[in-house]
């Protein structure tokens, strides 16, 4: 079964996206089937899984084809904010390398299904100091990335934090919004929502899902259980997996008759699994 873009079960209830980040994919190598079965349990169909080239390909095929077998759509995880310093965009190409080999060698049942990509231009002094120019390099990796993705047919995807639609730009891409030209590039997007009750989410991402509404994209809407230095209103780590479930459920009955919006993700696998319950 096919998990690409939002399913429409049998009964014509949507069947929404339920999504997660590993950003340690060595947790494959020493806990692979406990893992496995934490997404099953958790009723998760999609994870964005980092590419750290000291693993073997090979661990990369068995647990994609193992996680296909569960309906488990993986996409490949990469990004780092130094990629828009000067020559970063080698670090870009070496991710799509890696990727083109792998793609190659791999079953249908072991390849991953899309591109995900983190890159958060803001954690650079680039950023403070030339926001334009941070922006503008920004924008000629995402157009690079879609290119290359295009030609393994695959789709990109990028995390984009909720505060991109305050920020204005004016490049040799244009001008208009930054929130809308990345959804308007991508192929999707998940939104980085860093807050612990429904309404704050709804509030912070709710423009961004009616713009992806006209351009025909897809929104995914990310919440956070990683402690946070940036106060108690960013994470769900001290409330608890139950409340945290009872905030999703609100925001995706919210939004569950707007196109755009497909789903939640929970960022991330090893401190969700360390949540209080």
């Amino acid at each position: 079964m096919s998990l690409n873009s939002t399913t429409i079960k049998a009964n014509g209830i949507r069947e929404d996206q339920h999504s997660t980040w590993i950003w340690n994919p060595w947790i494959l190598v020493d806990n692979e089937t406990s893992t496995l079965q934490f997404l099953e349990n958790k009723r998760i169909n999609k994870v964005y899984l980092q590419i750290d080239y000291e693993i073997s390909r090979s661990v990369y095929q068995n647990f994609i084809e193992k996680a296909t077998a569960k309906n488990i759509q993986i996409y490949a995880l990469a990004g780092e904010s130094y990629w828009i310093t000067e020559n970063g965009i080698e670090y870009q190409n070496q991710l799509m390398n890696w990727l083109e080999l792998y793609q190659r060698e791999a079953t249908e049942a072991q390849r991953f299904l899309g591109i995900h990509l983190d890159i958060e231009p803001y954690e650079t002094h680039i950023w403070t100091t030339k926001q334009t120019t941070a922006i503008q390099t920004y924008q000629q990796l995402v157009i690079h990335a879609k290119k290359k993705a295009q030609s393994l047919k695959l789709p990109l995807e990028l995390d984009i934090p909720f505060w991109y639609d305050e920020i204005s730009y004016e490049t040799k891409y244009g001008k208009g919004i930054l929130s809308e030209w990345l959804i308007k590039y991508s192929d999707g997007v998940t939104i980085m929502a860093y807050r612990d009750n429904s309404q704050d989410i709804i509030q912070i991402v709710k423009d961004e899902i009616e713009y992806a509404k006209r351009m025909d994209k897809k929104v995914v809407v990310g919440v956070e259980t990683l402690k946070s230095a940036e106060g108690n209103l960013v994470s769900f780590s001290e409330e608890g997996e139950a409340y945290m479930d009872q905030q999703l459920n609100k925001v995706q009955k919210h939004f569950s008759k707007k196109q755009s919006f497909k789903g939640t993700a929970i960022h991330h696998l090893e401190s969700w699994m360390e949540m209080q319950p």
